[in-house]
């Protein structure tokens, strides 16, 4: 990852969107909202979703060089915390625990956002692995709730075909682990969490999938999959990228994932 000073990848604030331990999020804000510029205007949100494999083991930290990375580009990046497979008692994750907290961070960020005097203008959902999996399963569930409009989603690496990643036991069976079986066990599971399915109504939201082809993590056989399925999906491959260089400021792959980030930030 890039040498960043681990003091700038500290959250500008810290702000809770549900009432468990795991119900929070972090917001990184753009060096003009620091100095106390932000005023009214309407600010371009981008929503940032870490990956994981869903698993309690990876949290939102291993995201803040990349969040911090992306308010110094001009987005007010808001990076939510959920509860993930492995939490015990209140905090235990999976199917739908974890997608309904994603849900209720979305859902909060106007009134959230308005403690600090940030105005939503153009809003962005990111997210990596199997936060890229939320992200896009985000951008159908946004069409039917009454959250904020959400404008462009940005999956990176995404698991946006659960039923293709269970079938070659991704991550270890990560999908299995998430959904609590095989899609002929928990087929209820796959159909209300599968990207791949839900999008055949496609959503009002803008969809990019940018994915490394030296992925090793999440192959990008899953990707082309999706994309195959729904060919409007915005699909960048990048030459030589790996799971992990799509998150790394300092990586080559770097500028495209800003790109996809930012296309069309300006309110």
């Amino acid at each position: 990852m890039a040498d960043l000073d681990p003091d700038r990848t500290t959250p500008d604030a810290v702000l809770r969107y549900a009432a468990h331990d795991e119900g929070i999020l972090d917001v990184h804000l753009p060096p003009s909202y620091d100095a106390g510029d932000g005023g009214t205007d309407a600010a371009a949100v981008l929503f940032l979703v870490h990956g994981g494999f869903w698993r309690v083991e990876h949290d939102r930290t291993h995201t803040r060089p990349m969040a911090r990375a992306l308010a110094d580009a001009g987005l007010v990046v808001v990076t939510p915390e959920y509860r993930r497979v492995g939490g015990r008692g209140d905090l235990a994750g999976g199917w739908p625990t974890t997608a309904e907290d994603v849900a209720t961070a979305y859902d909060a960020l106007p009134g959230l956002l308005s403690e600090l005097g940030v105005r939503i203008g153009r809003l962005t959902a990111l997210g990596h692995s199997a936060g890229g999996h939320l992200v896009l399963w985000l951008a159908t569930r946004a069409d039917e709730g009454d959250g904020p409009r959400l404008d462009r989603v940005v999956g990176l690496a995404p698991v946006g075909d659960l039923c293709a990643a269970a079938a070659e036991r991704m991550g270890n069976g990560a999908v299995q682990g998430f959904l609590g079986g095989e899609p002929a066990d928990v087929p209820s599971h796959y159909a209300a969490a599968d990207p791949a399915l839900r999008l055949d109504s496609r959503p009002r939201a803008e969809v990019v999938v940018v994915h490394g082809e030296a992925d090793e993590h999440v192959g990008l056989a899953n990707t082309l999959g999706l994309e195959a399925r729904h060919p409007w999906i915005l699909l960048t491959r990048i030459e030589g990228a790996d799971h992990f260089d799509v998150i790394d400021p300092g990586s080559e792959a770097w500028p495209v994932v800003l790109a996809a980030a930012r296309a069309d930030a300006v309110v």
